[in-house]
């Protein structure tokens, strides 16, 4: 079961699971010198998925998203650049909270040479690293975020109109 945090929770008992929140979401693509990309199964629907979540009241976006990847897998990560500024679909989670997403894509790599990846609390049923060219079965969004932020040439942040 993935966890709320206390902003959310807080927030949901006022307007209830039913009101659609817009809340800022950061999405890592942790990349090692092998070719390997760091994904994790999501305990709420079983997919594997980029390692992402919900930034805190006043966090910066890039101290959030190494937060939510030390979080999710133990990997302490520096984040090399910010790729995407994008919207997601409107969603509703398997408790019926429905929300919509900023979603900040950061490109990180692990912060030195000890990055072995553990599930390392209760949002992942397992984390691997996988070879580009060999990532598990994932929703077809998931591995565009994947080759947008490891093909990204440094020609500056993609930002994509509503309705992509």
């Amino acid at each position: 079961m993935l966890l709320t945090p206390d902003f959310v929770a807080e927030l949901r008992a006022h307007v209830g699971p039913g009101f659609l929140l817009w809340l800022p979401g950061v999405n890592a693509v942790v990349h090692d010198g092998q070719g390997r990309v760091l994904l994790h199964r999501r305990s709420d629907t079983g997919e594997w998925s980029l390692l992402s979540g919900i930034l805190e009241p006043g966090e910066a976006p890039a101290d959030g998203v190494v937060r939510e990847v030390r979080e999710e897998t133990g990997v302490p990560v520096v984040v090399e650049r910010l790729v995407a500024v994008t919207v997601s679909p409107r969603i509703t989670h398997p408790n019926g909270d429905r929300a919509q997403y900023l979603e900040l894509l950061f490109v990180c790599r692990p912060d030195g040479e000890g990055h072995r990846a553990r599930v390392a609390d209760d949002e992942s049923l397992c984390v691997a690293w996988f070879p580009r060219r060999a990532l598990p079965a994932m929703r077809p969004y998931v591995a565009e975020r994947i080759a947008l932020a490891l093909d990204y040439q440094g020609q500056g942040a993609v930002f994509t109109p509503a309705g992509r």
